[in-house]
């Protein structure tokens, strides 16, 4: 670590492959375990897969090392779209979400991806404008089941008053419109929320989904997606580690049986997992430039923070920290860990029992592979950090440091000569 550091500098984050590559083992395995193998035909057992939902995080590697693990690829918007076309995963592993998809967006997804979900209305009305002069890839629509689970209310994507998805009326009005202009819709999505621990709730949204189905009649090979956001333990209070089997076996059992009291043939399964996959696989390492004791606190300066990882100040996230040197010393303090940026609230860690440490030494924060980089920033003009994959006792570089010049590249300065008022 410590010749990592001094080679690629810091905030750096690494990225471990075995690890990436363990989480998708996991989820095979209960998918396999308790809806079937993705050999078998659409009858009892049936179809399943994974899909990568990028926004946790995207870049080239991810978006390849997705591809090689047959992963499908959930995009956001034309800018993770060109990864994944970038990375080479197939069109038909693409699938694009958004609740405001552009113009540039739909035509993007048209071109490249295998499937759009439908989140509104308008949206639809767009596609059947381009369907006009376009073939379309599958569709599916995302319903939203008006059910809440229990996470933070910016996590929370499937209760009545969310921004995401449209209720049974809307999905009954959207499918119509789908026939009526013999667009291929193929599945239903749905999305409860992020970080959740309890996967009982996705009981009802699935038999929801079940019923709204049902009045569908989508026929067989159709597909449902129940998103993802099954949650992680950043913290010694967050355990015992949520368990995936837990988590696919409730879905997989639930879908199984509203199928056979429906009598709908069984559609594949196609989880949407994030945070479970890459949130452990990943460290952020930063370097102590200064201690600083007040008479309530004790002062953790770090070169990173707020920009990388936003996190706690935007959700309130409690993480831990250990030195990189001699992880296994005796907490002999309580500290608080804040970067260099200017806002109070510039704070990865507070109140945490920690060793006694030294100005220039490494603390790593581990949990790290989620939703920080993908949600960093430039604040303060901060250069967002390399990032390295760590594979077979290698690291290789996946995603070089910003420089001032990368800060400047988009700026085209003041008008040499601006035109007069007048």
């Amino acid at each position: 670590l410590f010749a990592l550091a001094d080679e690629y500098g810091t905030p750096l984050y690494l990225y471990d492959r075995a690890t990436l590559d363990a989480s998708v083992t996991v989820y095979r395995r209960a998918l396999n375990a308790h809806y079937g193998s993705p050999k078998h035909g659409y009858h009892y057992p049936a179809e399943s897969g994974l899909t990568y939902a990028g926004k946790a995080f995207l870049c080239l590697a991810i978006a390849q090392w997705s591809r090689q693990q047959d992963l499908w690829l959930d995009c956001s918007g034309l800018g993770e779209i060109a990864i994944a076309v970038a990375a080479g995963v197939p069109r038909e592993h693409i699938v694009v979400h958004g609740v405001n998809k552009s113009p540039a967006d739909l035509e993007a997804a048209i071109r490249h991806a295998g499937i759009i979900v439908i989140d509104n209305l308008t949206e639809l009305e767009r596609l059947v404008a381009l369907a006009t002069s376009h073939s379309l890839p599958n569709l599916w629509l995302r319903f939203q089941p008006g059910l809440a689970v229990e996470t933070h209310a910016y996590t929370q994507t499937g209760q009545a008053d969310s921004k995401f998805g449209m209720g049974r009326d809307e999905i009954i009005e959207a499918a119509r419109i789908c026939r009526q202009h013999e667009l291929p819709l193929k599945g239903l999505h749905f999305h409860q929320g992020s970080q959740f621990r309890d996967p009982s709730p996705l009981g009802i949204a699935i038999e929801k989904t079940l019923d709204l189905a049902q009045a569908l009649d989508l026929g067989e090979g159709w597909v449902l997606s129940p998103g993802g956001g099954w949650g992680v333990a950043y913290n010694e209070d967050d355990l015992p580690q949520p368990d995936v089997t837990d988590y696919v076996c409730v879905i997989a059992e639930g879908v199984k049986t509203g199928c056979r009291e429906r009598g709908l043939p069984l559609p594949r399964l196609q989880l949407e997992p994030g945070r479970s996959l890459v949130a452990r696989a990943g460290v952020a390492l930063y370097r102590l430039g200064a201690l600083k004791r007040t008479a309530q606190r004790t002062w953790l300066l770090l070169d990173g923070g707020l920009a990388d990882n936003p996190r706690p100040a935007l959700y309130g996230a409690r993480y831990s920290a250990l030195p990189a040197q001699g992880p296994e010393r005796s907490a002999e303090e309580t500290v608080w860990m804040a970067g260099p940026y200017c806002e109070s609230g510039d704070v990865l860690i507070a109140g945490l029992p920690f060793p006694k440490v030294a100005v220039g030494e490494l603390i790593a924060i581990p949990v790290s592979g989620a939703y920080h980089l993908s949600m960093s920033s430039n604040y303060n003009g901060a250069r967002r950090p390399a990032v390295l994959w760590l594979d077979n006792g290698h690291a290789y570089l996946v995603q070089s440091r910003e420089t001032p010049a990368d800060l400047l590249r988009r700026d085209c300065g003041l008008p040499a000569n601006p035109v007069e008022k007048g």
